[in-house]
């Protein structure tokens, strides 16, 4: 089991991608807009965007987002235990 990250609005993408490899298959499950990180363009923002600047694309709170994205990473370590 990987230690918990703590997730903050400053916390970057590439940041808990490289500690959670399988979350960028599974953003698309928190919103629609991230299925965009498969893209060229996603390429590049993965290695900038940070949790506040994913709420401003996405339209969602930035607390709903880190809320969102810990619940996978519980599910996910809960079927991974």
């Amino acid at each position: 089991v990987v230690d918990d990250m703590n997730i903050t609005k400053d916390t970057k993408l590439k940041d808990l991608i490289s500690t959670y490899p399988w979350l960028k298959n599974e953003m698309a499950k928190v919103n629609d807009k991230f299925k965009m990180l498969h893209t060229p363009i996603g390429k590049v923002m993965l290695g900038k965007a940070t949790i506040t600047e994913m709420s401003k694309k996405s339209g969602m709170d930035a607390d709903v987002l880190i809320s969102r994205i810990s619940d996978l990473i519980k599910a996910h370590e809960e079927v991974m235990a």
